[in-house]
């Protein structure tokens, strides 16, 4: 397997027209294109398979979970009652999944197998989260021929570098064969304390938190986010650090190339859209 391609995209669902208002919907325009020019990107790779790390799915303690399970699938609604509504169904890469299970094992990493319904079939299907549906929805029917997935979920109550150091492993996993191309995707918003008027309230912070991702993407060291003050990354309120520092991992043994693509604040959080070409 090869790693092709990387990239961090945001997971607001306003991003999804139909899942939003015109007069919201508008405000997301910079990042909507942004998520499109990624999706394009991704397409054209090829991928066999996409690793996607989200915020949102299982939330194991003190562990990095990576699901095994042979589907999943997820359906996306502004609220209960409405009637717009997006869903996915993907195939998952289980063997793949299972690898890196194994090998984080052997490396004494903290990750887990996660599976879901049966052990195997149409049944073993794990409940998707927005934090992994909006930025597929995107992506994947720009692949002509469909990828498998593989979700990993990182940990916020371990070590840091502990993130890194799994993403150093889902690299060299991707390296050990040729066969097969693989596309990692960073599901990350960013600082969420934009706005007073938000549900996190406003700091100073997130502006600064910000600033520091757009600086470390310029300067093509994503690592140095490893770097960051505890106190700056809660009182910023980001839900990027930890899928950031997974990729940060993957190109400490993959040489790649950071470039931005997009960046906003419509509302309260920031939205960050940036790729990473192999070089």
């Amino acid at each position: 397997m090869t790693l092709v391609y990387a990239c961090i995209v945001p997971h607001g669902s306003e991003t999804i027209e139909k899942l939003t208002t015109p007069s919201v919907a508008h405000k997301f325009r910079k990042t909507r294109n942004g998520m499109r020019i990624l999706a394009r990107k991704v397409g054209n790779e090829k991928p066999d398979t996409i690793v996607i790390a989200t915020p949102h799915n299982v939330r194991l303690s003190e562990t990095i979970g990576v699901v095994t399970s042979e589907n999943s699938s997820g359906i996306l609604r502004t609220s209960p009652r409405s009637q717009a509504s997006v869903s996915l169904k993907v195939k998952c890469d289980s063997n793949f999944a299972s690898k890196l299970v194994q090998r984080s094992s052997l490396r004494g990493l903290p990750v887990i197998g996660v599976n879901y319904g049966t052990s195997e079939g149409v049944s073993s299907d794990l409940p998707m989260d927005w934090g992994t549906l909006i930025p597929l929805w995107f992506m994947i029917p720009r692949c002509k021929k469909k990828p498998k997935i593989v979700i990993v979920t990182p940990s916020r109550e371990i070590l840091l570098r502990r993130n890194f150091e799994f993403g150093r492993l889902i690299a060299d996993e991707s390296e050990s064969e040729r066969t097969r191309r693989i596309v990692f995707v960073a599901s990350a918003d960013q600082a969420h304390a934009h706005k007073k008027t938000g549900p996190y309230g406003f700091s100073l912070k997130a502006k600064q938190f910000d600033g520091l991702v757009l600086e470390a993407l310029e300067k093509n060291r994503i690592s140095e986010i490893l770097n960051w003050s505890p106190k700056l990354i809660e009182a910023a309120k980001a839900d990027s650090l930890w899928q950031m520092a997974i990729l940060a991992g993957i190109a400490d043994k993959v040489k790649l190339r950071a470039e931005l693509v997009s960046y906003e604040v419509p509302t309260y959080f920031g939205m960050i859209c940036a790729h990473f070409r192999r070089v």
